[in-house]
């Protein structure tokens, strides 16, 4: 009779040794009451233990590798100064995640603005980084996506490095004021005040980078100017940064008003997420013809995101998920 072999019911977990030089950098790494580390954890399902400039990592060994991988290259980013918060430790297991080959000091040390109050706003995502060197090289890009991907606020950024450093002289945003499920003419004041709702997205975004008194002076100096899409027909916009947001609300004929306004020494942002068009189920997004039309034309750039790249809270890249999971699932019936 052959002498049967017992299999083990588990796999020993694999265990991997960190060892840092410099112990202040350490203790940055592991952040206060070692929350960075307590991310790791709970992102990878591994377990990490400190023992002065020491780590050891035990889990999968998928996770191990990737867990060590990502420490070391935050603490690289923190040798050069950077701090790193837990929200840093989630973006830099993402990306390593999804481009194992990247370099986060590529990403994370790509300052595109220092706000009023010296937060440096910087990508967060390889596509983030890809959408800011199209924003660069290109005098017109699109960035379609998801809620939470930071289209909007990081081309409001690139608008506002642009003007500080004399590219351009005025930063022009825009949306198309489109009733999300809302009848505009039961909100009570006259146009302008029916109209503002739509807009305090860019206020805010221009509020967070530069303070709310300096965007008022900026307003008031016209320097900066907010307007529903509508007020932009018949405009020539020279030496400006114009963005163009919730663009998949524009029509086809409202997305080439917008793009024939651009002048000498201008540039274009447009930003949309294509699965959340308000229009009536008879009209053609403009965002969607656009880029469908345009995505050979040299001298424009189209950046997609997806609920990777979103920096919210954690919770809405799940939510993100869900509604794209049901939406697939519904184009399976409909077929």
């Amino acid at each position: 009779m052959a002498n049967s072999v017992k299999k083990k019911d588990s796999i020993e977990p694999a265990s991997q040794e960190l060892s840092f030089s410099d112990n202040a950098s350490a203790r940055l790494l592991y952040g206060d009451l070692n929350r960075n580390l307590l991310a790791i954890e709970k992102a990878l399902g591994v377990t990490v233990k400190a023992r002065g400039t020491c780590l050891t990592i035990t889990g999968d060994n998928h996770e191990v590798d990737l867990a060590k991988n990502t420490l070391n290259q935050l603490y690289d980013l923190i040798r050069t100064g950077l701090p790193i918060y837990p929200a840093d430790v989630s973006y830099g297991i993402r990306i390593m995640e999804r481009s194992p080959g990247s370099r986060l000091k590529d990403i994370f040390l790509d300052k595109v603005y220092i706000t009023a109050e010296q937060r440096v706003i910087s990508p967060k995502s390889v596509n983030q980084k890809n959408y800011i060197e199209a924003i660069r090289h290109h005098d017109i890009a699109f960035g379609i996506g998801p809620a939470g991907t930071g289209k909007t606020y990081l081309a409001v950024a690139m608008a506002i490095a642009a003007y500080t450093s004399d590219q351009v002289k005025a930063i022009i945003l825009a949306r198309p004021a489109v009733e999300a499920g809302e009848k505009l003419g039961f909100l009570p004041g006259d146009m302008a005040e029916k109209i503002n709702p739509y807009l305090r997205p860019l206020h805010d975004a221009l509020n967070d980078m530069l303070g709310r008194e300096r965007v008022a002076d900026l307003i008031e100096r016209g320097i900066i100017e907010i307007a529903p899409l509508a007020f932009m027909r018949g405009r020539t916009l020279n030496n400006a940064f114009v963005i163009l947001d919730e663009a998949q609300n524009t029509t086809p004929e409202q997305m080439k008003m917008f793009l024939t306004r651009l002048g000498f020494n201008s540039q274009a942002v447009i930003t949309g997420d294509i699965t959340q068009v308000d229009l009536p189920a008879e009209r053609v997004s403009g965002l969607v013809h656009a880029a469908r039309i345009l995505k050979k034309v040299t001298g424009i750039s189209t950046t997609h995101f997806t609920d990777a790249d979103v920096v919210r809270h954690p919770l809405v890249q799940k939510i993100i998920q869900a509604y794209e999971k049901t939406a697939g699932k519904s184009a399976k019936k409909d077929r």
